[in-house]
Parts: structure tokens; sequence; C-alpha cells
């Protein structure tokens, strides 16, 4: 490419950029303009979502210059992170990160062989009326609780973490926002860990058996006032469909990529991307966990795009969870299950959103019903065209009748923007790198 071309496409690649820019800071509520900025020092605007509401989320803008944190690698990652008590932080991640840089292999526990464990708990000689144990188990999990003290990373309260420029990352961590306050996490693409050792389950699933994984890219747990923003969160290098098969079950060395749990709250997810995974986002992890979560798992979900998920876009217990101006797309080779999981006592208020679906994908599998949970779910568009998702779904999906009308309404909204232009503005502002 000859250098007129070059700085032809940098211009215009720039120009867009900068509108992003633009259209987001106007969203947020953040100073309107276009040069450089310092992310770190950037806050949640006023009423974008229900992070913002009571003190808001500030996260670390507040730290002085000891607690700004420049990293490009994970062992300095996780000790800017253990560093400076409860002092406000900034943690500018530059490069890429890589929490398993020496392999799988580096977790093993000696002794523990894939093929042995295979051969030990075949359904053919194991069976499916008892969880595996022996010696082959018992260094499986030795092996997972290794990978599980080098892979987790603690996010303290009053902390902001932000990618430089557009390349930055994590490979292969998990992100533990647990039991804090005040925490801001900006345009970093994060790369599903994967589970080096997941453990086979022969009565899960009917007795049929299922490999179950451990390991969230981010891990919301009992925390408040959380700004995750215009980050990229994707399986990468490591799509399902890489995935072997071990007794009829996929080998899945996946869990969530976003998880909201635990008595966790006020909670704004905005301009992320969502790609290429299965079990996306829960928002409330138990059907039995009315104590902690009731009053609690207040969610605002605008402006993301969600491709190639297969499911929990997210799936929602107990939580009054607002999904305005988001973009899914299911593309007609992949697998999909659906987009909304309607679960124990949600409050789901899902409108002005878009949906793209290939030709021969269901509209009724948009919505899924787990339990009687009425939801709102209005003005929102199926490939261009208005469509009332809960009547289509009880049209199509027998005996999964949804009743209309969540019982609220959301205030703390920035700008509606009408859902046929959802795609258009999505597609182009949301994930990592598109903040200047």
């Amino acid at each position: 490419m000859n250098a007129q071309i070059w700085h032809g496409h940098a211009a215009k690649r720039a120009a867009v950029l900068i509108g992003c820019t633009a259209l987001v800071l106007g969203l947020t509520g953040t100073v309107a303009e276009a040069k450089p900025r310092d992310l770190g020092r950037q806050v949640l605007g006023a009423s974008d979502g229900w992070a913002s509401e009571g003190a808001g989320t500030t996260g670390g803008a507040a730290a002085d210059a000891a607690h700004v944190y420049t990293v490009s690698t994970w062992a300095e990652f996780r000790q800017a992170l253990a560093d400076g008590g409860s002092a406000p932080r900034i943690i500018k991640v530059d490069g890429v990160i890589d929490a398993v840089s020496e392999g799988c292999d580096a977790f093993a526990a000696d002794g523990y062989d894939l093929q042995r464990y295979l051969a030990d708990y075949d359904p053919a000689v194991w069976g499916h009326d008892s969880p595996v144990s022996g010696e082959q188990e018992e260094l499986r999990a030795a092996s997972a609780a290794r990978q599980d003290r080098a892979i987790k990373a603690n996010v303290p309260a009053n902390t902001t973490i932000v990618g430089v420029g557009k390349g930055s990352g994590i490979l292969g961590g998990s992100l533990q926002i647990k039991g804090v306050d005040n925490v801001i996490l900006r345009n970093l693409t994060i790369e599903a860990p994967v589970d080096c050792f997941p453990q086979w389950d022969p009565t899960d699933d009917n007795k049929t058996g299922a490999w179950n994984s451990e390991y969230d890219g981010v891990v919301v747990y009992g925390s408040t006032h959380v700004w995750i923003d215009h980050n990229t969160l994707t399986d990468g290098r490591y799509p399902d469909s890489t995935l072997p098969t071990y007794f009829g079950k996929v080998y899945q060395r996946h869990d969530g990529l976003l998880d909201i749990v635990r008595g966790a709250n006020l909670v704004t997810v905005s301009w992320n991307s969502f790609t290429d995974h299965d079990k996306t986002m829960l928002i409330g992890n138990s059907d039995s966990a009315a104590s902690t979560d009731t009053g609690k798992l207040k969610v605002t979900l605008h402006h993301n795009r969600f491709e190639g998920i297969v499911e929990r876009a997210p799936r929602v217990r107990f939580g009054q969870v607002d999904s305005y101006n988001n973009h899914f797309v299911v593309t007609g080779d992949q697998h999909y299950a659906y987009v909304f999981g309607i679960g124990a006592s949600s409050q789901l208020y899902a409108t002005h959103n878009a949906l793209s679906l290939a030709p021969g994908v269901s509209v009724g599998k948009a919505l899924k019903k787990w339990n009687e949970a009425p939801l709102t779910a209005e003005n929102n568009y199926v490939n261009g065209r208005l469509t009332d998702l809960i009547a289509v779904h009880n049209a199509e999906i027998r005996g999964e009748t949804l009743q209309s009308g969540a019982g609220w309404t959301p205030t703390l909204r920035t700008k509606v923007d009408n859902p046929k232009a959802v795609p258009g503005i999505v597609d182009r502002c949301a994930g990592a790198g598109k903040l200047r």
C-alpha cells in the first residue's frame, strides 16, 4: 500500500474513531472532545445506568501519581492490584498480557495424565451413577488448584483498569471484582480463560454426563458500583469449535465471559463487544439465592454488541435488568439457543434493541423462559422490523408462555437511540480500541 493510500485509510479510521469518541462522550457525560485524553481519569456520567446511582462510579480517577501503574506482564499487573492498600489506583495495561504464557503443562500435578483420566472414567468402566473419584481425579483437582491460584486477579475497590491504545488486553486471566465498591474496567480485549483441567461429571445432564469448567473472563461477585465499558470479550484463539469430544460430550473448557452474581449491584455494562462464546453473561447464579439477591443485581446493559453468542445475553435471576440499544447478531452457521433468559424472580426491561438474525433463525427463541417472571420487551427490531418478541415467542414456543410487564420503568438512561440505527452505531463504536 503506497503512502498516499495508507494515509487515506488512516484518516478515515481516525474520523470513525473521533466520531465514536464524540458520540460516547456525549452519552456518558464526560468532557466532549476528540483530542487524546487520560482514560484512567474518566468517570461514569450522570444517569448512565444503575452504576451511576447514589455516589456514582469513579474508579481510581482520584489516584495520586504514586498509584498510577503501567504494566506489561501478568506479574506486574497482579502486583499493581496488590500494592497501595485501599488508595485509589489506575492500572494501565500496555500491550497484551498473557496469564498462561507457559502453557497448561506448567500447572499439571506430577502423575496427572488426560489419557489415563479418560480411561479411568470412561462411562463403559465407571458408569453414570456416582461422581468420579480416585487418583486421577485427585491429581486433576490438584492441577486445577494450581491454575486457579495463577490466573485469578483480585481487583480492589476504587480501581480503574484501562487498556493503552487499541491493542491492549489480557489473555487467559480471570478478573475477580469480588466484595468491593467502585471499579472501572475499560478499553481491554479479554480472551476468556481456558480451563486446562475440566472435570467429567457422569451424573450431569440427566445422567448422560458433561464436562464442567471453571473461570470467567470477568466476574462481579457481591460488588457495587462497577462500570464495564468499551471492552472486547471473546473466546479468541480457542473457540468452542476447536474443542474435542470425549464420551460423546464436548470437552468444554470455557465458563462465562462476564458473570454478575452473589448480591452484586449497581452495574453498568456499556459499549462492549461480546463474541464467539457459549454461556456469555449470567446475572444471578442460583434460584435459591433470594435472601442475598432480592433487591440487588440491578444492572444496565446498553450499546453492547453480541455476535456468535449461543446463550445468556444475559440470563437473569432476581435483578432489575435494563437492556436497551444493544445489537444481537446470530449468523447462520453458529450454534444458537437464545438471547434473553428469563429466570427466577427476574425483572427484565428490554427495549429499543436490534436483532440481526440469519434466514431460518427462530425469532421466538430470542426469549427463553426458565421461570415464571413477567418482563417488558417493547420497541425491539428484528432485521429492521418492529417485532413483539413476547408475542412471537408465545406463538412459536409451545408450553413457555411469557407474561408482559416487568413492574418497573428505568430512569437511569442516557440518550436512547432509534433501534433502526442501533446496528450502525453499535457496530461502529462498541468494543476495545474505539476510544481516543
